[in-house]
């Protein structure tokens, strides 16, 4: 797949401005839409879309293919007179403005919402088609049993609701409808709303990235409901657990504490979950990113009871075999960490663009594959990712052999690109190097909202492998969207040919 030389801006809809407490698919983000056109920018990738579970992370999600609730927009219920405004107007949702409160929304939003399905009309013909189709039905039934039990883990489920049985899923139904329904109804309402934001973006000539983690949460109806396709214990417990090992920024290695996959059983089966889990995400995005894409070739396991990293050992995944069905579909692969031969084939097998990281860029190594001179057309470069610091506090925190070393590469690399540098103050180094992501042969050009704003440490989206409320809680205000920083972007659009 030949994408073509564009740019484009990462923020995930949980950051946008919002007076109740979290960015929605309503009014900010048709707004975001407009600036992203203005600015000539052409992608807006967001995060997975999945409902947050543990630790309010995308990545650790009650489902796989289910959708965050909470992004739905209460403006938009009460335009279809599901609420009124002293429904919902007057209620905390946050305290900080940019800040997103998972916990006041786990006990306020939810409760709004069940007021807007109390006037929502079950009988409605196209939301019965939904229900009957069943494609929300496991996640529907999951989130019965799970709302029965006040939240707590399916290990912690009364013992006649911890086994999936046909039985149990059509009782929870016939006994439980209202809920169920209402859970059914979250996810027609998000399909609604997403869909007419998502045909606003095409309208506006801007794709829509977006992101499937590699794993799914032990907390999940996939798990739930089909441990066959995961390495357990016969009590279903965790064997095996995911995560990375050891490096030189994390001496005990990234314990996850994801389920490992049964390829085994998933190449029995024509890898069938994972064909099915692809399409549905094609079915809201125009671009996929896969996150840790060097687990299909070889993966991390670690001994459950294991309490960090350290001591895991590398399996086979299931390799090109598990793509080879999906050449020339847009799909951006997550190649960071430790690459080797396998994952350096399974990227030439499949063509997929891999990903290229400016934070890693400037060490003074001319072979770093990081550095933009370096960066070939098929891949898409970033400054950084969710999961990394802003690059104004990382670049404020290296010592002064380290801020020399990058202040000189950074220089070379803006000869090699003819690009302009600037290096007296951090903010203008970060400025120099987007605009070297910019300048970059990388067909695709992904900037963080906040090394476009250059922010610090507080604006940071991840710290992975801890758990914190500044996590996946980062938001911007209306006014980060400036016309200087519009000005700037449009400038390295036509420059560069974007």
């Amino acid at each position: 797949m030949n994408y073509k030389r564009s740019a484009g801006i990462l923020l995930h809809i949980t950051s946008l401005p919002s007076k109740y407490g979290v960015g929605t698919l309503g009014e900010e983000a048709y707004n975001f839409v407009d600036w992203l056109k203005k600015a000539g920018m052409k992608i807006w990738q967001v995060l997975p879309l999945v409902p947050t579970n543990y630790g309010d992370s995308p990545y650790q999600s009650a489902s796989s293919t289910a959708l965050n609730y909470y992004l739905i927009d209460f403006d938009i219920l009460r335009k279809k007179r599901l609420l009124k405004l002293s429904d919902y107007n007057n209620i905390q949702f946050n305290y900080i403005d940019y800040r997103v409160d998972y916990s006041l929304l786990f006990q306020n939003k939810v409760a709004v919402l069940k007021k807007a399905f109390s006037n929502f009309n079950v009988n409605n013909k196209n939301f019965q088609s939904f229900v009957q189709k069943g494609d929300f039905k496991d996640f529907a039934v999951f989130m019965t049993i799970k709302a029965m039990h006040y939240y707590q883990s399916w290990t912690s489920w009364n013992a006649e609701y911890q086994t999936y049985s046909k039985e149990l899923e059509e009782r929870i139904i016939n006994e439980h409808s209202s809920e169920y329904l209402f859970w059914q109804w979250t996810q027609y309402e998000f399909l609604d709303e997403w869909n007419k934001l998502h045909a606003y973006a095409k309208e506006n000539d801007i794709e829509i990235m977006g992101d499937m983690p590699l794993y799914v949460a032990y907390d999940s109806v996939e798990v739930w409901k089909n441990p066959e396709l995961f390495l357990l214990t016969e009590s279903k417990g965790l064997k095996l657990v995911a995560g990375c090992p050891p490096d030189a920024f994390t001496e005990d290695g990234q314990l996850w504490g994801n389920p490992i996959y049964d390829w085994n059983y998933m190449r029995e089966t024509n890898y069938e979950w994972w064909n099915q889990r692809i399409a549905k995400a094609f079915g809201l995005y125009d671009i996929l990113r896969i996150d840790h894409f060097r687990g299909f070739d070889r993966y991390y396991a670690i001994p459950a009871d294991h309490e960090n990293a350290r001591n895991g050992h590398w399996e086979d995944g299931p390799k090109f075999d598990l793509f080879k069905d999906k050449l020339g579909y847009k799909i951006v692969a997550e190649d960071l960490g430790l690459i080797d031969d396998g994952v350096r084939k399974l990227m030439a097998d499949t063509q997929y663009p891999g990903m290229k990281v400016l934070e890693f860029a400037f060490d003074g190594n001319p072979y770093n594959e990081h550095k933009p001179s370096n960066c070939a057309e098929n891949f898409v470069i970033y400054t950084g990712t969710h999961d990394n610091m802003p690059l104004y506090q990382y670049i404020c925190d290296l010592n002064p052999d380290q801020y020399n070393t990058f202040i000189w590469d950074m220089r070379n690399e803006c000869r090699k690109l003819n690009v302009c540098s600037n290096d007296g103050t951090p903010k203008d180094m970060v400025d120099t190097v987007v605009e070297l992501a910019f300048a970059s042969r990388a067909n695709l050009c992904i900037i963080p909202m906040q090394d476009l704003l250059a922010l610090g440490k507080f604006s940071r989206m991840n710290l992975p492998s801890t758990v914190s409320t500044d996590n996946w809680s980062y938001r911007i205000s209306k006014d980060d969207l400036s016309e200087e920083l519009l000005a700037r972007l449009i400038a390295y659009t036509k420059k560069y040919n974007r």
